[in-house]
Protein backbone atom coordinates (compact mmCIF):
# COMPACT_ATOMS: atom_id res chain seq x y z
CA UNK A 1 0.00 0.00 0.00
CA UNK A 2 1.15 3.59 -0.94
CA UNK A 3 1.15 5.67 1.92
CA UNK A 4 0.33 8.76 -0.58
CA UNK A 5 -2.85 9.30 -1.09
CA UNK A 6 -4.58 9.28 -4.75
CA UNK A 7 -4.00 12.07 -6.17
CA UNK A 8 -7.58 13.96 -7.26
CA UNK A 9 -6.16 15.76 -10.32
CA UNK A 10 -4.63 12.45 -11.63
CA UNK A 11 -7.19 9.98 -11.17
CA UNK A 12 -10.31 12.61 -12.10
CA UNK A 13 -8.17 13.19 -15.43
CA UNK A 14 -7.50 9.37 -15.95
CA UNK A 15 -11.96 9.05 -15.48
CA UNK A 16 -12.39 11.38 -18.26
CA UNK A 17 -10.16 9.99 -20.61
CA UNK A 18 -12.24 6.33 -20.48
CA UNK A 19 -15.62 8.55 -20.89
CA UNK A 20 -16.37 7.95 -17.11
CA UNK A 21 -18.70 10.99 -16.25
CA UNK A 22 -17.74 10.84 -12.35
CA UNK A 23 -14.31 12.36 -10.55
CA UNK A 24 -12.11 11.15 -8.08
CA UNK A 25 -14.14 12.10 -5.09
CA UNK A 26 -17.34 10.39 -5.98
CA UNK A 27 -15.80 7.23 -6.52
CA UNK A 28 -14.16 7.30 -3.46
CA UNK A 29 -16.95 8.50 -1.78
CA UNK A 30 -19.00 5.51 -3.23
CA UNK A 31 -16.66 3.09 -1.86
CA UNK A 32 -16.37 4.66 1.44
CA UNK A 33 -19.99 4.59 1.51
CA UNK A 34 -20.09 0.83 0.84
CA UNK A 35 -17.77 0.04 3.11
CA UNK A 36 -18.99 2.06 5.93
CA UNK A 37 -22.24 0.93 4.82
CA UNK A 38 -21.49 -2.62 6.31
CA UNK A 39 -19.60 -4.45 2.98
CA UNK A 40 -17.07 -6.72 3.38
CA UNK A 41 -13.58 -5.71 2.09
CA UNK A 42 -13.53 -8.74 0.64
CA UNK A 43 -16.74 -8.85 -1.24
CA UNK A 44 -15.63 -8.58 -4.61
CA UNK A 45 -19.11 -7.57 -6.15
CA UNK A 46 -17.80 -3.57 -5.44
CA UNK A 47 -16.33 -3.56 -8.71
CA UNK A 48 -19.43 -4.74 -10.93
CA UNK A 49 -21.68 -2.40 -8.68
CA UNK A 50 -19.36 0.47 -9.17
CA UNK A 51 -19.13 -0.28 -12.78
CA UNK A 52 -23.09 -0.58 -12.93
CA UNK A 53 -23.25 3.43 -11.03
CA UNK A 54 -20.75 4.89 -12.70
CA UNK A 55 -20.08 3.33 -16.51
CA UNK A 56 -23.13 2.49 -17.64
CA UNK A 57 -22.93 -0.73 -16.31
CA UNK A 58 -19.59 -1.64 -18.99
CA UNK A 59 -16.72 -2.84 -17.54
CA UNK A 60 -13.70 -1.18 -16.80
CA UNK A 61 -10.43 -0.60 -18.62
CA UNK A 62 -7.36 -2.47 -17.37
CA UNK A 63 -6.02 1.35 -16.14
CA UNK A 64 -9.11 2.37 -14.39
CA UNK A 65 -9.51 -1.06 -12.51
CA UNK A 66 -6.35 -1.23 -11.24
CA UNK A 67 -6.50 2.76 -10.33
CA UNK A 68 -10.27 1.99 -8.36
CA UNK A 69 -8.55 -1.26 -6.65
CA UNK A 70 -5.61 0.77 -5.70
CA UNK A 71 -7.98 3.41 -4.02
CA UNK A 72 -9.85 0.65 -2.60
CA UNK A 73 -7.30 -0.89 -1.16
CA UNK A 74 -6.18 2.82 -0.03
CA UNK A 75 -9.36 3.37 1.71
CA UNK A 76 -9.90 -0.25 3.61
CA UNK A 77 -6.32 0.36 5.07
CA UNK A 78 -7.28 4.16 5.82
CA UNK A 79 -10.50 3.37 7.46
CA UNK A 80 -8.77 0.80 10.03
CA UNK A 81 -6.28 2.64 10.82
CA UNK A 82 -6.03 3.94 14.33
CA UNK A 83 -5.10 7.17 13.30
CA UNK A 84 -8.17 8.09 11.81
CA UNK A 85 -6.38 8.35 8.78
CA UNK A 86 -9.15 8.51 6.05
CA UNK A 87 -7.69 11.18 3.58
CA UNK A 88 -11.14 12.48 1.56
CA UNK A 89 -9.77 12.55 -2.47
CA UNK A 90 -10.33 16.68 -3.29
CA UNK A 91 -8.64 18.71 -5.10
CA UNK A 92 -5.67 20.64 -3.34
CA UNK A 93 -6.02 23.14 -1.08
CA UNK A 94 -4.60 25.73 -4.09
CA UNK A 95 -7.76 24.86 -6.20
CA UNK A 96 -10.66 27.70 -6.49
CA UNK A 97 -12.90 27.33 -3.53
CA UNK A 98 -15.97 26.37 -5.86
CA UNK A 99 -14.13 23.71 -7.31
CA UNK A 100 -12.96 22.12 -3.66
CA UNK A 101 -16.82 22.61 -2.46
CA UNK A 102 -18.31 20.80 -5.66
CA UNK A 103 -15.94 17.85 -5.56
CA UNK A 104 -16.82 17.53 -1.40
CA UNK A 105 -20.49 17.74 -2.15
CA UNK A 106 -19.95 14.90 -4.99
CA UNK A 107 -18.27 12.78 -2.11
CA UNK A 108 -20.65 13.28 0.13
CA UNK A 109 -23.46 12.47 -2.66
CA UNK A 110 -21.59 9.40 -3.68
CA UNK A 111 -21.14 7.97 -0.13
CA UNK A 112 -24.50 7.95 0.36
CA UNK A 113 -25.34 6.04 -2.89
CA UNK A 114 -22.68 3.57 -1.87
CA UNK A 115 -24.01 3.74 2.10
CA UNK A 116 -27.44 2.82 0.62
CA UNK A 117 -26.35 0.05 -1.57
CA UNK A 118 -25.41 -1.81 1.58
CA UNK A 119 -27.28 -0.49 4.44
CA UNK A 120 -31.20 -0.24 4.56
CA UNK A 121 -31.66 -0.83 7.63
CA UNK A 122 -30.83 2.61 10.05
CA UNK A 123 -33.04 1.19 12.92
CA UNK A 124 -29.88 -0.53 15.11
CA UNK A 125 -27.67 2.74 13.79
CA UNK A 126 -26.95 5.80 17.20
CA UNK A 127 -28.11 8.22 17.00
CA UNK A 128 -24.62 9.54 15.89
CA UNK A 129 -25.07 8.04 13.24
CA UNK A 130 -28.28 8.36 11.77
CA UNK A 131 -27.79 12.51 12.63
CA UNK A 132 -24.18 12.15 10.48
CA UNK A 133 -26.17 10.68 7.70
CA UNK A 134 -29.43 12.89 7.44
CA UNK A 135 -26.45 15.39 7.84
CA UNK A 136 -25.01 14.13 4.81
CA UNK A 137 -28.32 14.68 3.05
CA UNK A 138 -28.14 18.64 3.95
CA UNK A 139 -24.60 18.54 2.93
CA UNK A 140 -25.44 16.96 -0.57
CA UNK A 141 -28.01 19.68 -1.22
CA UNK A 142 -25.85 22.59 -1.09
CA UNK A 143 -25.36 24.40 -3.86
CA UNK A 144 -24.73 28.02 -3.48
CA UNK A 145 -21.34 30.21 -4.32
CA UNK A 146 -18.37 30.00 -1.78
CA UNK A 147 -16.50 33.62 -1.35
CA UNK A 148 -12.95 33.18 -1.83
CA UNK A 149 -12.22 34.43 1.81
CA UNK A 150 -10.76 33.23 5.15
CA UNK A 151 -14.53 32.99 6.33
CA UNK A 152 -15.48 30.38 3.80
CA UNK A 153 -12.19 28.35 3.76
CA UNK A 154 -12.46 28.18 7.42
CA UNK A 155 -15.95 26.80 6.95
CA UNK A 156 -15.25 24.34 3.87
CA UNK A 157 -12.39 23.36 6.46
CA UNK A 158 -14.98 22.51 9.05
CA UNK A 159 -17.34 20.87 6.72
CA UNK A 160 -14.42 18.85 5.61
CA UNK A 161 -13.19 17.38 8.46
CA UNK A 162 -16.46 16.56 9.43
CA UNK A 163 -17.13 14.56 6.49
CA UNK A 164 -14.06 12.38 7.25
CA UNK A 165 -15.39 12.16 10.75
CA UNK A 166 -18.70 11.17 10.05
CA UNK A 167 -17.82 8.76 7.73
CA UNK A 168 -15.14 7.18 9.88
CA UNK A 169 -17.74 7.21 12.43
CA UNK A 170 -20.04 5.05 9.96
CA UNK A 171 -17.46 2.65 9.09
CA UNK A 172 -16.36 1.80 12.85
CA UNK A 173 -20.08 1.48 13.78
CA UNK A 174 -21.60 -0.79 10.64
CA UNK A 175 -18.25 -1.65 8.74
CA UNK A 176 -16.87 -4.83 8.78
CA UNK A 177 -12.65 -4.93 9.23
CA UNK A 178 -10.56 -7.00 6.96
CA UNK A 179 -10.28 -8.50 10.09
CA UNK A 180 -13.74 -9.76 10.78
CA UNK A 181 -14.14 -10.94 7.41
CA UNK A 182 -11.02 -13.01 7.99
CA UNK A 183 -12.63 -14.45 11.26
CA UNK A 184 -16.57 -14.49 9.46
CA UNK A 185 -14.99 -16.57 6.94
CA UNK A 186 -12.24 -18.70 8.43
CA UNK A 187 -15.72 -19.55 11.33
CA UNK A 188 -17.56 -21.08 8.46
CA UNK A 189 -17.30 -25.19 9.29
Amino acid sequence: MSNTPTDYETFSAMLSQENIIVDAAEVQGILCGMLAGGMTADDQSWIEALSDVINQGDGFSGKVKTQIVAMFNEICQQFVDPDFALALCLPDDAAPINDRGTALLQWVQGFLLGFGLHQADLTQCSADVKEGLEDFTEIARMDEEMSEDEESEQALFEVMEYVRITAMLCFNELGKSPLESDNESNSVH
